[in-house]
Order: structure tokens, then C-alpha cells, then sequence
């Protein structure tokens, strides 16, 4: 038997389910102690679940595709800032190789993005038409894990602001064909225009969201529709906005709008009974290892403390279909000083990063 690690403290299973210790064995968890444990490292403190980054790029920055040691380097500052997996949201690398390391966050992808012609950030994703949609759908359903990752709106140069980037008929058809595959879709909006269509074709989460209105949550909230609002990246919209201004005034004012009431947006989703996640978009130009800076946005945008601390641990795994801190499950847990029920900033300093049974942090 390999060395046994003994987790004591306040080991939280869910907001209020709390055991006292646990048992690492061969990797794995247990709530029993091996009768045979003699090489015992023990940790202390109160024990969640890794955190989950449900919107990471891993393999991307803000040229396109980066080398192995450039992911790599990525994905271990999530790993020592406490994420442990990630949903990739699009990236054009083949990051296949991680699967094979056990010193790196897991990574549930979505394949590369899928966008409309010259409607994207360059090198990034699939640019193409609408009769192409439902065939690229079903190509990056294949290559993912279980999700697709559709651009929904991006800037139109002609209009000079955002709009949506596909008919109808189109996203239906290519919803269709992703759940048929077994696939769930995602896609990236900022605006307002792009979501009715998107969700009342089906579509099953929603990120940024930053165009979700009043007349809308209603929509979101009855068809079961998640939101993954990504705060720490919507931090950056007036810096977009400056940069952009000159020759797209129109395009500056709506993305300051929308950075304005991105609290209110959040809060209001909430409100409504709509499943909120954690996810940064690290990976573009915003850094690695921000999701528990997120989890803190969550908070300051009105929701409570435990809710928010849900969305990036116990709550998002079970959305992702990966287990938490069960008998038996992979002993993918972070420790920290203090409860982070109480205060979710402590999640930004984990004092002990523990992966496939390991202290690797």
C-alpha cells in the first residue's frame, strides 16, 4: 500500500453535510480507516472538493494555439490556485496529452469554437457559414466531452456592435444534431439579440450572458438554461471599450452598458432560480488560476456566500457529472485555514492542494 493520507478538520461533502475526517487510499476516498495504514501523512484544516473552472481555455492565448510547455505552465497555475477540473471551453489545441498526467486538473472539453466567418478572434476557432453549422457540429462533438462551443454573437463591422452570428433555423438544426450525438452546447454571448433563438432552440448553457434581460430570465429560468458569467473577464469590457471606441463608438457604449449592470444581470438570474457557475475565461488574455477570484465576484454581485461557493465546487461537479468528495471518488480536494462558507475570500489561498491522492500543493 502506497502512503496513506489522513484529512482531518471539517471535510464539507455539501453545504451543511461536514464529517470530520477522511482517508486517502491508493487515490481514492474513504470515510473508513485502512486497517493495514502505516505510512499516514496527515492534513488539517476545512476540506472541499477541487474547485471547478466551468470556462477555461488551456492551450490558447490571445494569438491562437500555444506549445505543450505553454499549456502546460497553464494548467499548473490552475492546479496550484485550487482548480482541479475544468471545463475547456473551446480551444484549438489538442490537449489530449494531459489526460495522461496525474499532476494536472482534469479537463472536460468542448472542442474547438465554432464561429461565423471572420466573427471571431483570429486563429480561434472554425470560421464558417450556416448550411456548414449541423456538420462542424457533429465533427467537435466527436473530438469534445460532451459539449460543443458555439460563438453566438460577436461584433458585426458593417453594424458597427454585436449581433447575432446565426439564423434560426440554423442553431436548431445543429442543437439538434449535438443532442442527438449526446452532446450538450454552449456558446458565447455578450448581447442581447442572440439569446432568444439560442435558448428556445435548446441550447443548454450560457456563457458570459452579460445581454441577459428582464423580459428573458423568465425564458432561461423555465427551460433550465445555465449561465456561466465569467466576472472577472467582464471586468475587462471598458478596457475594451477605450480600445475599440474610435472606430466602433456604437460597439464601445453597449459593451460599457453591459459591464454597468453585470451585478444586477447576475443577481437577477439568480433571483429567478437560473443555475449559475464559476468559470473565469482564462486562457485568452486574462490569466490562469482565477477561479476563486470569481466565486468572490459571485458574492459581490448579490449571491450568497454558500450558493456562489457551490457553483465552483459541489453544485458544478454534479452539472459536469464528476464526483465531489464521495466514498470512492478520485481525492481531488483543496484545504484551507478557515471555513469558506464564512468567507469565501480564502479560496484565493489554499493551503493544501491535494490531486489523485496526492499533496501537490
Amino acid at each position: 500500500m502506497s502512503e496513506v493520507l489522513h484529512v482531518k478538520g471539517h471535510i464539507l461533502l455539501g453545504p451543511e453535510d461536514v464529517r470530520d475526517e477522511l482517508w486517502v487510499v491508493d487515490g481514492r476516498i474513504s470515510y473508513d480507516r485502512p486497517a493495514t495504514a502505516r505510512d499516514v501523512r496527515t492534513v488539517q484544516g476545512w476540506t472541499l472538493p477541487g474547485l471547478v473552472d466551468a470556462h477555461c481555455h488551456v492551450g490558447l492565448d490571445q494569438h491562437g494555439a500555444v506549445p505543450q510547455d505553454v499549456a502546460e505552465k497553464q494548467a499548473l497555475t490552475d492546479r496550484d490556485a485550487g482548480t482541479l477540473l475544468i471545463r475547456d471551453a473551446g480551444s484549438p489545441s489538442d490537449t489530449r496529452w494531459i489526460d495522461d498526467r496525474d499532476d494536472l486538473p482534469k479537463i472536460i472539453r468542448a472542442g474547438r469554437h465554432i464561429a461565423r466567418t471572420r466573427r471571431y478572434i483570429r486563429n480561434y476557432a472554425h470560421e464558417i457559414e450556416p448550411d456548414d453549422l449541423v456538420a462542424y457540429v457533429a465533427q467537435e462533438a466527436s473530438r469534445g466531452d460532451g459539449w460543443v462551443k458555439l460563438v453566438g454573437d460577436w461584433i458585426d463591422r458593417d453594424l458597427g456592435d454585436l449581433s447575432a452570428c446565426w439564423p434560426r433555423d440554423a442553431v436548431e438544426a445543429a442543437i439538434a444534431e449535438a443532442h442527438r450525438l449526446g452532446a450538450r452546447v454552449t456558446a458565447h454571448c455578450f448581447a442581447e439579440d442572440s439569446l432568444q433563438d439560442l435558448v428556445e432552440a435548446g441550447i443548454d448553457c450560457i456563457e458570459h450572458a452579460t445581454g441577459l434581460t428582464e423580459d428573458l430570465i423568465p425564458l432561461f429560468a423555465d427551460r433550465g438554461v445555465a449561465i456561466v458569467p465569467t466576472l472577472v473577464n467582464i471586468a475587462t469590457f471598458p478596457k475594451l471599450a477605450a480600445g475599440g471606441e474610435s472606430r466602433f463608438p456604437r460597439w464601445a457604449d453597449h459593451m460599457r452598458r453591459l459591464y454597468e449592470r453585470r451585478y444586477d444581470t447576475v443577481r437577477s438570474a439568480y433571483d429567478a432560480g437560473i443555475p449559475v457557475y464559476v468559470g473565469t475565461d482564462a486562457g485568452g488574455s486574462l490569466a490562469h488560476g482565477l477561479a476563486g477570484a470569481e466565486v468572490v465576484e459571485l458574492v459581490t454581485a448579490g449571491i450568497p456566500a454558500v450558493e456562489a461557493l457551490s457553483a465552483g465546487t459541489w453544485a458544478a461537479r454534479e452539472w459536469l457529472g464528476r464526483p465531489g468528495l464521495e466514498e470512492g471518488a478520485p481525492a481531488d480536494l483543496i484545504v484551507f485555514e478557515t471555513d469558506p462558507r464564512a468567507d469565501v475570500r480564502v479560496l484565493t489561498a489554499p493551503r493544501r492542494v491535494v490531486l489523485n491522492g496526492r499533496v501537490v500543493g
